[in-house]
C-alpha cells in the first residue's frame, strides 16, 4: 500500500502547482470583453489559450494587459493561439476580446487561463522502506504523465476548432448550393413559362391573320 499513498500525495502536490479556467464566451459584434487573473508572486507562468469556434471569419482581437496597464501581447485578426509568459510582476492580468472588426456577426470564444507555478520545492511524505531513487523515479513518471495529458487536452482542442470550421465551412456550402439550386429551379420555370407565352402569341397572331384574309375574300 505505499507506492498508492505516494501517488496519491504526489498527485495532490501537483493538482496544487496550478489553477485554470476554461470558458465559453459568445462576443458579440463590436463588443470588447476582458478576464482577470491575479498572479500571486512573480516568477508565475501564465498560460493563455483561445479559439475561435464559429462566427464571421473566425477571427478576433486579443491582448494580454498586466498590472499598471503595461502591454504584455496582443494581436490582430487572429483565429487561435497558443501563449505561456511569465509574470514579471505581483497583480492583476487582463486578457481582453475585441470583436470591433465585426458589424452582425457574433463570435464563440473557447478560451483558457491558468496560472502554473512551476516550483518543485514539495516533497512526498517519506515512508519507511521507501528510498529516494523510488521516489524520484515515480514522480518524474508522474510529471511526464502530467505533460503528455496536457498535449493530449490541446490537440483535442485543436481538432474540435478545426471540426466546427470545417462543419461552418460544410453548411455553408450546403446553403449556396441549395439557394443556387432553388434560383436555378425558379429560372428554368420563368423561361418554360416565357417560352409558352411566345408560341401562344405567334399561333395566334397567325390566326388572327388568316381570319382577316378569309373575311376580306368573302366580302369581295
Amino acid at each position: 500500500m505505499r507506492i498508492p499513498l505516494i501517488v496519491v500525495g504526489l498527485l495532490g502536490c501537483i493538482c496544487s502547482i496550478a489553477t485554470g479556467t476554461a470558458l465559453t464566451y459568445k462576443l458579440q459584434p463590436n463588443e470588447k470583453a476582458c478576464f482577470f487573473s491575479y498572479a500571486e508572486q512573480k516568477g508565475l507562468k501564465l498560460a493563455f489559450y483561445f479559439a475561435v469556434q464559429s462566427g464571421g471569419s473566425f477571427d478576433v482581437d486579443y491582448s494580454v494587459v498586466g498590472p499598471g496597464d503595461k502591454m504584455i501581447m496582443d494581436g490582430q485578426k487572429e483565429r487561435q493561439g497558443d501563449f505561456v509568459f511569465t509574470a514579471k510582476d505581483q497583480g492583476e492580468y487582463r486578457f481582453c476580446f475585441d470583436n470591433g472588426i465585426s458589424t452582425f456577426a457574433e463570435k464563440m470564444v473557447d478560451f483558457e487561463i491558468a496560472v502554473e507555478n512551476e516550483s518543485r520545492d514539495a516533497r512526498l511524505p517519506s515512508k519507511q522502506g521507501t528510498s529516494p531513487e523510488q521516489t524520484s523515479a515515480l514522480e518524474e513518471s508522474i510529471l511526464k504523465v502530467s505533460r503528455d495529458l496536457s498535449t493530449i487536452n490541446r490537440n483535442q482542442k485543436y481538432f474540435r476548432t478545426r471540426e466546427n470550421r470545417n462543419m461552418s465551412t460544410v453548411k455553408s456550402t450546403e446553403s449556396r448550393i441549395f439557394n443556387f439550386s432553388v434560383a436555378e429551379s425558379a429560372l428554368m420555370i420563368a423561361m418554360a413559362g416565357l417560352q409558352v407565352f411566345i408560341v401562344r402569341f405567334f399561333f395566334q397572331g397567325a390566326r388572327k391573320g388568316k381570319n382577316d384574309y378569309l373575311n376580306a375574300q368573302y366580302n369581295f
